[in-house]
């Protein structure tokens, strides 16, 4: 996918930058600057990073359930088992009390991250001491079989929102880069698979627009179906990646990121096809909601560029709407990738060129 490894790390930090505002805070200045080589030493440095931040804001503690035979009584005494102590003359109390501790599912996830960058021989050394360093306050805290981990079940609340990035970091370990060998044990694959990049492209595709056009509405919003009888019991969810409007005017963008951006047979080169189905169906439906007032809805299949010589760069007008694929370059410096989302809603809805990012 990369010509440069380095440009395309260093770009996939900025893009981390967008999708995760906590990276943009003065604290991570430092890894901003430095040059990789690997994705794992960029994870490994930014995982570094974030924990050190959290230590000195103290690990998250909250209270779990603990069962210990006592000489003396703490919280409840559990009598069933206090019972069995005095049959065979045990002069111990079996309490069961509450104790906060900093051994939960947030921690876990952390130590299990940073153990799997550990085993890895790709991360350098440097960041390897920095992660072990950190682990000394981890001492406590237990890890977890990584396949385990029920990612949905995670909530936030006041108490643990500094969390938020570093769990989504150790996600991006943990889900997208973890593969099995044949004795068993976990380590790193070679990168990170297609299905957490495609997510990570669409979340700072849209938090870039979000930060930088202030003028336009920019959401990932979900489209109603353009029924006739308003029924719509067991249509699927029609979920738009990036949802741009100012006005009338509107732009659904579908942001794909494949390891070859079109399909060929018989050695003709075609797009997606359900790509190009999806995008019609979001555009139609969105453009029947406006009716008769005057408007412009328009979509584009924005695909992450690889080295292929065949791209798709087309324009197609359909049933009185623009439909626009284009390609978008993550081997260019971050300068020229901001040039390239800057002209795309510059163009569509007439506005004043950017100064540079």
């Amino acid at each position: 996918m990369t010509k440069d490894k380095s440009i395309f790390i260093k770009n996939i930090y900025y893009m981390l930058s967008y999708a995760f505002q906590t990276l943009n805070q003065e604290n991570y200045d430092d890894v901003a600057v430095e040059s990789f080589d690997e994705m794992y030493d960029l994870l490994a440095a930014i995982l570094a990073r974030g924990i050190g931040i959290q230590l000195k804001q103290g690990l998250y503690r909250e209270y779990i359930n603990r069962q210990e035979e006592l000489p003396v009584m703490r919280g409840k005494i559990n009598m069933p088992e206090t019972i069995k102590n005095r049959l065979v003359r045990k002069q111990l109390l079996t309490c069961d009390y509450d104790e906060l501790s900093e051994n939960n599912l947030l921690n876990q996830i952390i130590k299990t991250a940073v153990m799997l960058l550990l085993r890895n021989a790709k991360v350098k050394a440097e960041y390897k001491d920095d992660l072990k360093k950190k682990m000394l306050f981890f001492s406590d805290v237990d890890k977890l079989e990584p396949t385990s981990i029920r990612w949905s079940s995670i909530r936030f609340q006041r108490n643990n929102q500094t969390y938020r990035m570093l769990i989504s970091i150790c996600q991006l370990i943990i889900e997208g880069m973890l593969i099995t060998t044949d004795a068993g044990e976990y380590r790193l694959a070679s990168f990170v698979d297609e299905q957490r990049m495609c997510r990570l492209y669409e979340k700072f595709i849209l938090e870039y627009y979000s930060k930088h056009f202030p003028e336009l509405s920019v959401s990932a919003s979900q489209i109603p179906w353009s029924v006739d009888d308003g029924i719509r019991t067991m249509l699927p969810v029609m979920q738009s990646d990036i949802h741009l409007q100012k006005g009338n005017t509107v732009l659904i963008i579908d942001a794909k990121y494949y390891s070859h951006t079109t399909q060929t047979q018989y050695d003709k080169h075609t797009l997606h096809s359900n790509n190009m189905y999806q995008i019609f169906t979001y555009v139609k439906n969105r453009d029947y909601e406006f009716g008769d007032e005057d408007h412009k809805v328009s979509g584009m299949l924005l695909y992450a560029k690889t080295d292929e010589e065949i791209q798709p760069d087309n324009v197609y007008q359909m049933h009185g709407n623009q439909i626009t694929v284009r390609t978008l370059d993550l081997n260019k410096p971050f300068s020229d990738i901001a040039k390239q989302l800057n002209t795309i809603a510059e163009t569509h809805f007439d506005l004043p060129e950017r100064s540079k990012v």
